[in-house]
């Protein structure tokens, strides 16, 4: 598309919408910001009144416009009036990822997707990749980088050929048009952004969009051990090469067996050079070590990286030891799965704090994974709640984070594990699950 002179709304700032602008800037494009705050409240604003931004409001009005095209930042919701009145006007809604993918010139995508484990997996990727194509290997998307950030600082709209590690959510995948990866999975899928996208049945729909434009030789990373996945890929199916991994079966294409990664019967890396724990993790490294092979890394850079790889901030990271005690950061752990699988790396002695914005996600799964648990505290919007339906009269129920780890503190014996996963987002008391994270460390460091 020729952006030239092309009337553009962006719909949503934050670090998305300002790439998004000046990629849309630099392809010569008229464009609107419609943003909620206040113009003064915008530390961009010197930037957009230099480039001739119309910045508007989100009153109904603006979306009655006539423009070519909008760039919708992925927290607007897809269902939301604005959005509604795009759609019944027939103008076209993208992200920044689609607009990114359509203006630059062709990369190598890898593109990795999922409930959970998405970061941890898209990072190991990334360190694989890097290792590989030296100064042309990128890792952005949900983890934090737009990929229009990435194509304006590194030329990607002259320069083809580089690979992109891409942590793709739903809400990037629910507006995509063209956007077609080369390698592509569905770590898993539980229950999540039910408040979001309407269903759960929407949201793991919208999950098999990173597929949909595949061509028949791009290849699919298959979770043989994930039903839902199985479901959803049958319902919607995949049309390119799928390849298989399991950590429950040898009958996949990528397995753990005699203490090796294989993968279609020969050994690629040794398990004990995985230094990230759990079976999860396992899995993500799977996933990475078996996207290196389908575009052709070698064993030994994918040792390297595998080697050398310690896990992500906020993942089950180890904080501190005091006095026999072990601290964990799970702040990541945003859902009921991911505190499921936080709790799986452990055999006993586990005080788990949780609480935060109420997602309204039910416990009673997560409750049949408790057996390690000593204690649950709760604190936050929901945590009385969550240690009502999780333990009943049997857990401690505080206000804030500070007091959850003081309570913590309080009755945790040597050998015991106070866990910080919190089963859902932090907006409630934070801006996001990695200031909670880093305020979890600060208390913990100071104690």
């Amino acid at each position: 598309m020729d952006f030239s002179g092309k009337k553009v709304l962006v719909v949503g700032l934050a670090r998305s919408g300002m790439a998004a602008i000046r990629v849309l800037k630099k392809l010569g494009a008229e464009v609107t910001l419609s943003e909620s705050k206040k113009k003064e409240d915008i530390k961009e604003i010197d930037f957009l009144n230099e480039n001739n931004v119309e910045i508007v409001g989100q009153d109904m009005a603006v979306f009655e416009r006539d423009f070519d095209l909008v760039v919708k930042n992925p927290g607007v919701p897809y269902r939301s009036p604005m959005m509604e009145k795009l759609h019944e006007r027939n103008i076209p809604v993208i992200t920044e990822i689609e607009l990114a993918y359509q203006v630059a010139k062709p990369q190598h995508y890898i593109a990795i997707t999922g409930t959970n484990g998405k970061t941890t997996t898209s990072t190991l990727t990334y360190e694989i990749l890097r290792r590989a194509f030296p100064g042309k290997a990128h890792l952005c998307g949900n983890i934090g980088i737009p990929l229009c950030e990435i194509v304006m600082e590194n030329g990607l709209l002259e320069e083809g050929g580089h690979y992109i590690a891409l942590e793709i959510s739903n809400f990037q995948l629910v507006n995509i048009d063209k956007f077609r990866p080369e390698v592509a999975t569905i770590i898993n899928l539980t229950p999540d952004h039910i408040d979001f996208m309407g269903s759960l049945d929407n949201y793991y729909k919208s999950k098999t969009e990173v597929y949909r434009n595949m061509a028949s030789n791009d290849v699919f990373l298959l979770n043989a051990d994930d039903p839902v996945v199985k479901e959803y890929t049958d319902r919607y199916p995949v049309k390119c090469v799928k390849e298989s991994f399991s950590t429950d079966s040898d009958n996949a294409d990528c397995i753990a067996k005699d203490s090796y990664i294989e993968i279609k019967g020969e050994k690629i890396i040794p398990l004990d050079a995985i230094k990230i724990v759990g079976k999860h993790n396992l899995q993500n490294v799977m996933i990475a070590v078996s996207a290196a092979k389908a575009i052709g890394i070698s064993n030994d850079v994918i040792l390297d990286a595998v080697s050398s790889f310690k896990g992500v901030e906020h993942r089950i990271e180890f904080v501190r030891e005091i006095g026999g005690v072990k601290y964990y950061n799970d702040s990541k752990g945003t859902n009921t799965d991911a505190t499921i699988t936080a709790l799986k790396a452990f055999d006993r002695g586990v005080i788990l704090l949780v609480g935060g914005f109420e997602k309204g996600l039910p416990m009673d799964e997560m409750k049949k994974h408790l057996g390690c648990v000593k204690k649950v505290i709760g604190f936050g919007a929901c945590g009385t709640r969550l240690v009502h339906d999780l333990v009943g009269e049997g857990g401690i129920i505080v206000t804030t984070l500070d007091e959850a780890v003081a309570e913590a503190n309080k009755i945790a014996e040597s050998g015991d594990t106070v866990l910080l996963s919190p089963t859902t987002s932090s907006f409630d008391q934070y801006t996001c699950f990695e200031e909670r994270g880093d305020h979890f460390k600060k208390i913990v460091n100071a104690l």
